[in-house]
């Protein structure tokens, strides 16, 4: 086993000068875990009787509908409609897309925060076996590219973060339109520009202590080690600017449509009904949670469970128990090692998972559901490779492996109801029912 072992870490050490083929195959094992039986189940499921109706609209230019949120993530299924038609291949092809650019955006960030292939690969593969991804890259719903757009859009700023000259300017415009592009796909994506924009005032302000300089320097350009060359004010413009002009240019379909098309003056007033919409007081519905319980994964949301293609079949949202209880022993693991030994790595990405189920405190939103986990059971992802990395600190013990694998056992238990898979009976489901909430 030991020398097994000595045999991987020095294959990852070779391929760490080439992250682009790792992550090349990594993109290719995702997306064949996310497309396999792609087409089960065989009709609609759950939310997706809203936003493949809409995404038809938008094909047919027939006029709006679902307009409590915007476009993009839509506009995105129907270009899955355009390549493989009006059918479950169609409606789920381009959240499959978006599951491997997750996955491939966890490895991104993680090779960026940390610099070397070990946390990246473990990140990667713990996010792909993260059964949230899985479910919701398989689903025609908006949440995938919600989380794609954000972690891509994270990655952008990092590699800003350590670039030069031009370089750093196009990356931050890059990265400020993939954050617009997230909130073209739902309006719980701006909490995220806002900490962009704070994270980079905190990274500057910093550097500026660290160096003995006065406070103001940090929003110069100059003989800054991060973001060399962007003045703050400016960043902050373009970030602001750039997110609302892709947003905006997101809703050009709907100046075309055949009834009720929209105009300048429409397009600012359907803000404001968007925004109603969002702040309603819904009917309880019966797969509503409360923020609180989703790390401890108290009550998942059936999409699916009937009889389908001569079989009973079900696809059960429900996070992966491994990474999801496992994760939050590592937020809090990341956070002694910030108060241990001042670690900023890992204070900075247990702050993210915490910020990301703190929006859903303060959001108006009158019911929640364990779906808008989605980006921190992403998060979790992140801080578990960040916090194995540093408290392995170059030892190769082979935790993280052993964490992988045991992650990897949990997945294919669950897969049967993951993945609407044959089930014996109309009962069968009550295998995996852990608890009664679960049922």
């Amino acid at each position: 086993m030991i020398v097994y072992q000595s045999a991987m870490l020095d294959r990852i050490k070779a391929l760490g000068n080439r992250p682009w083929i790792v992550a090349l195959l990594i993109g290719l094992a995702a997306q064949l875990l996310f497309t396999v039986h792609l087409d089960r189940p065989g009709r609609i499921m759950f939310d997706e009787v809203h936003y493949v109706p809409a995404a038809q609209a938008i094909l047919d230019l027939s006029g709006p509908r679902n307009i409590e949120h915007p476009m993009v993530g839509k506009e995105l299924i129907a270009a899955g409609m355009v390549l493989f038609g009006d059918n479950p291949i169609g409606w789920r092809i381009m959240p499959s897309f978006a599951g491997t650019a997750t996955v491939l955006g966890v490895f991104a960030f993680l090779w960026l925060l940390l610099g070397t292939m070990r946390p990246a690969l473990i990140g990667a593969a713990l996010a792909a076996l993260n059964q949230t991804i899985f479910v919701q890259a398989r689903t025609a719903m908006l949440d995938i590219f919600l989380g794609a757009f954000i972690v891509w859009g994270m990655v952008l700023m990092l590699w800003a973060m350590k670039g030069q000259g031009r370089q750093v300017w196009w990356r931050w415009i890059a990265a400020s339109a993939l954050l617009g592009l997230a909130t073209g796909v739902k309006w719980s994506a701006i909490p995220y520009i806002a900490l962009a924009a704070a994270a980079f005032l905190v990274i500057r302000a910093r550097d500026a202590r660290i160096a003995g300089r006065p406070l103001v320097s940090a929003l110069s350009g100059k003989d800054q080690p991060h973001w060399r060359g962007l003045p703050a004010l400016p960043a902050l413009a373009l970030l602001g600017a750039v997110s609302i002009t892709v947003y905006f240019l997101s809703f050009f379909p709907a100046f075309l449509y055949a009834s009720q098309p929209l105009t300048l003056s429409g397009l600012f007033a359907q803000q404001w009904e968007m925004l109603s919409l969002q702040t309603q007081v819904l009917r309880p519905h019966t797969y509503q949670s409360d923020w609180w319980s989703w790390p401890l994964l108290i009550r998942p949301i059936w999409y699916f469970y009937e009889w389908d293609d001569g079989a009973q079949r079900g696809v059960l949202l429900i996070g992966n128990p491994v990474v999801m209880w496992g994760g939050l022993l590592a937020v809090l693991a990341c956070y002694w090692a910030w108060f241990r030994a001042r670690a900023i790595r890992p204070l900075a990405v247990a702050l993210l998972w915490t910020a990301s189920v703190a929006i859903y405190v303060v959001i108006p939103k009158s019911l929640g559901f364990y779906y808008y986990y989605h980006l921190s059971g992403i998060f979790l992802c992140l801080v578990l490779a960040t916090a194995f990395h540093y408290f392995d600190r170059g030892r190769n013990r082979g935790w993280e492996e052993w964490f992988a694998a045991t992650s990897l056992v949990a997945f294919v238990y669950f897969y049967p109801i993951i993945a609407a898979s044959p089930l014996s009976s109309d009962q069968g489901f009550r295998h995996w029912m852990w608890f009664p909430s679960w049922a």
